[in-house]
Formats: structure tokens, C-alpha cells, sequence
């Protein structure tokens, strides 16, 4: 641990630590040996009702109370394409409230190292593929979910700023389309994967004779698995040193603030309701609603490098999605389901 960013002995505060991502996160990072008491150290996850995000003054206090060394910000206003078409406002007030709160008052009380987590919307609906972390602000956003995105971005440049004015260690991650363990499987406002995986499983209990899915099925998406997002999250708060001679540049040769995460494959909706269709042994027919927006049409990102640094993903689309549905079946049987 000698050469990492972080070690043992570090407080570490993770924003979200209830959420998908966030409790993925702890998982990794108890794994990992963090948050054991023989070193002195405290992993902080408060729930919304120990503390609102939303709140600034609560925010700082917090911080000035526990102290944390390090910070990730998982927490965040998130949804699918209803969602953030028909609620712009709360998707860009909302988040820029809660990340601004909390990278500010981490730099202020003294935190040592800060991981944003943004989102592949962030770039351009037409960006060259595969996407590069330069893509970024090249062109227009995808109109919906264009308002998250630009809280996302605002964050990113926050994080940047507070860097080369005040030297403040925040870096951000851009992760791809995430499925997993604690997705969110609401009707009408969850993403594609869990969207899909609870359409199937659900017409296979009910008997149903036919799935309606979303737009053209079309679109190319990939996929990452949650837990490998959590190994990337502890990846780079160990070992990515904007410092380091060897750190990923950008085009113009400047140390990059920003990577993206995600998976060496992807696959059409289409293909992918055909394939948890198979897995989850649905015979009834499926039927595409055009009526409903596709979104981006395609969206791989360039994971060069992250790479470069040593990491990549682990779990195949199969293994990744037959693992979702068992989960989503014992959560389902056992009345704990995420909506």
C-alpha cells in the first residue's frame, strides 16, 4: 500500500453509500481492507435522514464533525429517458445542489483525495465513436437528459478548477451504462438493463403473451457491471496520479482530470431484449413501441486510458446479466425489491 494514493488508515466518506453504486463501492473497499478498526479507520455512509445533501450548512458541519480523508461521490439525482424528459428541473437543480455541497465543503475541510462519478451523457449525442475523454463539450447533448448531463459536467469542471486554483486532489470518473446488484426497477423510470430484465421476468410470472419494449430497439449501448465499476472507483483513488510522468494526457498533451469506465463490448436493445428474453426463457412476443425515444444512437466509450493505467473490466454481458436476474428474482421473492 506504500505507493498508493490512499491507505488503510484513511477515513473514507462515501456520498450515496445506500445507491447502487455506492454500495457497490463498500463492498469493494471492505473487500479491499479499508474501514478496519485495527487501523483507526471509518467508513461514513449517513443515510438521507442523518444527512441531506442538499443542505449546504448540514453539509459543513458534517464535514467539520467526522473529518474524512477521502471522498466519493456517488450520490445522485438518476433516472431513464421519462424520467429526465419530463423532470429537467430536479435532474439539473438537484444534483448540481448535492455535488456542489459536497466537493466544496470536502476541499475546505482539508479531504486529501476526491472521486466524482459522472456519466457517459455527459458527451455529445453525434461524438465520434468510440467516445474519448476530449469529446467532451465538442457538440450538442442528447435532449433527454440533457439537463443531467449538464449538472455532470459542471461537476467535472468544478473538480478541475478547484485543482489548478487551489490544488485541491479531486478526479472524476465517467462510467457507461451500469446493471447490477440495487439497480432501481421502477415501471416507468428505470434504465434499459433493470427496465428489461423486470419486463421479462414479470410477463414469464403473469403469463403474459407479449414484452412492449422502448423505441426502435436500434440504439447501441454497452454495459458495465456494477462491482466492476466499484474495482475501477478503488483503481484510480489508489493509483491515478495526475503527478505522475506517465499520467493519461489529452490531445493537447494536458494531464486529463476525467476518464471513462466501461466494457470492450456492446450490443443493440434490440439484441439485448432478444438475449433476456433466451435467459430468462420468455416465450411470449415481443413488440417495440416507436411512439417512446431511442435517446442516443450510440454510445461506446473509448477505455484507452484507464487501461493504460492497468484496469479493465471482468464480467462478460452474459455472466453479468444472468447474475442481475438472480438477484432481481431473490429480491423479488423476498419483497425487496428497488423501485
Amino acid at each position: 500500500m506504500d505507493n498508493n494514493k490512499i491507505n488503510l488508515e484513511d477515513k473514507i466518506f462515501i456520498a450515496g453509500g445506500t445507491g447502487m453504486v455506492g454500495s457497490a463501492v463498500y463492498r469493494e473497499i471492505i473487500r479491499k481492507g479499508y474501514g478496519n478498526k485495527k487501523y483507526n479507520s471509518e467508513i461514513y455512509m449517513p443515510s438521507r435522514n442523518e444527512l441531506n445533501l442538499m443542505n449546504d450548512s448540514e453539509v459543513r458541519d458534517w464535514f467539520n464533525k467526522f473529518r474524512p480523508d477521502v471522498v466519493i461521490l456517488a450520490a445522485a439525482k438518476v433516472g431513464g429517458i421519462l424520467a429526465n424528459k419530463t423532470l429537467p428541473y430536479d435532474f439539473i437543480f438537484e444534483n448540481l445542489k448535492i455535488q456542489n455541497n459536497i466537493i466544496v465543503n470536502a476541499w475546505k475541510s482539508g479531504v486529501k483525495r476526491l472521486l466524482f462519478l459522472g456519466s457517459s451523457c455527459i458527451y455529445p449525442k453525434f461524438a465520434k465513436q468510440p467516445i474519448r475523454e476530449d469529446d467532451l463539450l465538442s457538440g450538442y447533448l442528447e435532449e433527454t437528459n440533457e439537463f443531467y448531463a449538464i449538472a455532470k459536467i459542471s461537476g467535472i469542471k468544478l473538480c478541475e478548477s478547484l485543482r489548478i486554483q487551489h490544488g485541491f486532489d479531486a478526479i472524476s470518473l465517467m462510467p457507461t451504462n451500469l446493471y447490477g446488484k440495487g439497480d432501481n426497477y421502477h415501471p416507468s423510470n428505470s434504465h434499459v438493463m433493470a427496465a428489461l430484465i423486470s419486463k421479462f421476468i414479470n410477463a414469464k410470472n403473469q403469463k403474459l403473451g407479449e414484452v412492449c419494449c422502448w423505441g426502435s430497439g436500434s440504439p447501441l449501448r454497452e454495459f458495465l457491471y456494477v462491482d466492476d465499476l466499484a474495482e475501477a472507483c478503488l483503481f484510480v483513488l489508489e493509483k491515478w496520479d495526475l503527478n505522475d510522468k506517465f499520467a493519461p494526457l489529452n490531445k493537447l498533451g494536458r494531464k486529463l482530470n476525467l476518464l471513462n469506465v466501461g466494457s470492450s463490448f456492446e450490443i443493440s436493445i434490440k439484441e439485448l431484449a432478444n438475449k433476456i428474453c433466451k435467459i430468462t426463457q420468455y416465450d411470449g412476443k415481443i413488440i417495440w413501441d416507436h411512439d417512446k425515444p431511442d435517446g442516443t444512437p450510440r454510445k461506446k466509450l473509448d477505455t484507452s486510458k484507464l487501461k493504460q493505467l492497468g484496469w479493465e473490466a471482468k464480467t462478460n454481458l452474459d455472466d453479468g446479466i444472468k447474475k442481475t436476474i438472480k438477484i432481481y428474482e431473490s429480491e423479488l421473492k423476498n419483497g425487496k425489491l428497488k423501485r
